[in-house]
C-alpha cells in the first residue's frame, strides 16, 4: 500500500514563554502557510540558532508548544557545531545546549535540538487499513533511479494525523523523491 512522503526542511517549535523572549511580551505567531498536519502551520516568523560554530535562520512553525525544540538536519548540525542525535519528535533530553536569537531577545536553550527521526503519521482508520498500529516500526520502499528501503520507520497512529511520511530534507535528496510522492510501506 502506498501513502505519500513529505521532506522537512530545518525549522523551529516555540513555547509562548520562549516566544515572549524573542518577539515580545504576548506576542501571537502569524500563519503563513497551512502544513499538511491538521492545525500545523509554517510562520512568518524566524529565528536565529546558534552553535558553537555556527548560526543558521530558521522558520519557526506553530502553534505554540509545551516546550520548545529544533529539529536538523546532520548536515545543519554539523554547521552549527553540534553532536545531535536522531530522535522522535518530543525526546529531547541529553540533547545539545544552543542559543535563539530573535528581534526582541535571546534564549539560553539547555537543551532541545534533534534530528528528527523518519516517522509516518496516520489516522487510527488508516493504521488499520495498513494493518499497523501506533509505536510499530516499519520499511517504506521509494521508486526511481535513486530508489532505496527506509528502515526503523516510527509509525505514529491517531485521530489528530494525516496520512505522510516525513523525512529530513537530507534523506529525501539521498531517496531522489520529493514531496506528494508516494512510497511504499512494507513490514
Amino acid at each position: 500500500m502506498k501513502l505519500p512522503i513529505a521532506l522537512s526542511n530545518k525549522h523551529v517549535h516555540l513555547s509562548q514563554a520562549d516566544v515572549d523572549a524573542l518577539f515580545g511580551e504576548g506576542y501571537q505567531l502569524t500563519p503563513f502557510k497551512p502544513l499538511s498536519q491538521p492545525g500545523q502551520y509554517a510562520c512568518e516568523e524566524k529565528v536565529t540558532v546558534v552553535g558553537p560554530k555556527g548560526q543558521q535562520t530558521m522558520r519557526v512553525l506553530g502553534p505554540v508548544r509545551p516546550e520548545s525544540q529544533v529539529e536538523v538536519s546532520l548536515a545543519d548540525a554539523r554547521g552549527l557545531g553540534l553532536a545531535v542525535p536522531v530522535r522522535q519528535s518530543g525526546d529531547v533530553e541529553g540533547t545539545p545546549a544552543f542559543k535563539l536569537v530573535g528581534p526582541k531577545g535571546e534564549v539560553e536553550c539547555e537543551k532541545g535540538i534533534i534530528v528528527a527521526a523518519r516517522h509516518i503519521h496516520m489516522s487510527l482508520e488508516d493504521a488499520e487499513k495498513f494493518g499497523v498500529k501506533d509505536k510499530d516500526v516499519v520499511s517504506v520502499k521509494t521508486e526511481g533511479l535513486r530508489g532505496l528501503t527506509f528502515h526503523n520507520v516510527l509509525v505514529r497512529a491517531s485521530e489528530k494525523f494525516a496520512l505522510e511520511m516525513h523525512v529530513d530534507i537530507e534523506e529525501g535528496n539521498a531517496a531522489g523523491v520529493k514531496n506528494g510522492d508516494l512510497v511504499e510501506l512494507i513490514k
